[in-house]
C-alpha cells in the first residue's frame, strides 16, 4: 500500500508499506492496539485514518525517534491523506479474480472489479499493465476512460 500525505505547501509525502521494516510494522500494530498486520492492510484499503496515520508516524519516527503516536496528528486528513494499492497488490487481485473467472469461462468478475482497482491504484496505468500481463488486453480502457 502507498500512503500519501499532501503538505500545506502542496508537496506530497509518499510512503510505501513495502519499505517498512519488521520492527516498524510491529510498532504500527502495537500503536493500533495490537491489531494484526492483515487488519492494518484492510483498514488502509478502507481509508481508515488511524491506519494511515500509523504508517506515516512509523516512517517519520526514523528521523524523530521520540515521536509519540498518541500526539502525532495529521491535520486535514480527509482531504490530504490517502491510501492506494501498488502494482503488486493489483497483480494479486487480478490473479485471484482471473482464477475464478477462468473456472467460470467469463470476464464479468474481472470487469466488475476494474472500477474499484482503478480508483484505488496509486498509478492507474498499473491496472492496464496487470491486465495485459494476464492476457486480458481487451479489458484495457482507452486513456480517457482510465482518468475517470
Amino acid at each position: 500500500m502507498i500512503v500519501t500525505y499532501e503538505q500545506t505547501d502542496g508537496t506530497v509525502e509518499t510512503v510505501s508499506t513495502c519499505d517498512l521494516s519488521a520492527i516498524e510494522s510491529a510498532d504500527i500494530e502495537d500503536a493500533m492496539g495490537g491489531t494484526a498486520w492483515r487488519e492494518v492492510e484492510d483498514r488502509l484499503r478502507a481509508q481508515d485514518p488511524t491506519a494511515m496515520r500509523a504508517v506515516l508516524w512509523a516512517v517519520r519516527k526514523r528521523a524523530q525517534a521520540d515521536l509519540s503516536f498518541g500526539t502525532f496528528d495529521v491535520p486535514g486528513w480527509r482531504r490530504r491523506l490517502k491510501a492506494r494499492i501498488e502494482r503488486e497488490e493489483i497483480d494479486d487481485v487480478l490473479q485471484n479474480i482471473l482464477a475464478e473467472a477462468l473456472a467460470a469461462s467469463e470476464d464479468s468478475a474481472i470487469d466488475s472489479m476494474l472500477p474499484h482497482l482503478r480508483k484505488m491504484a496509486h498509478d492507474r496505468a498499473d491496472v492496464d499493465a496487470a491486465l495485459q500481463a494476464v492476457g486480458k488486453d481487451h479489458l484495457v480502457k482507452a486513456p480517457a476512460d482510465s482518468e475517470a
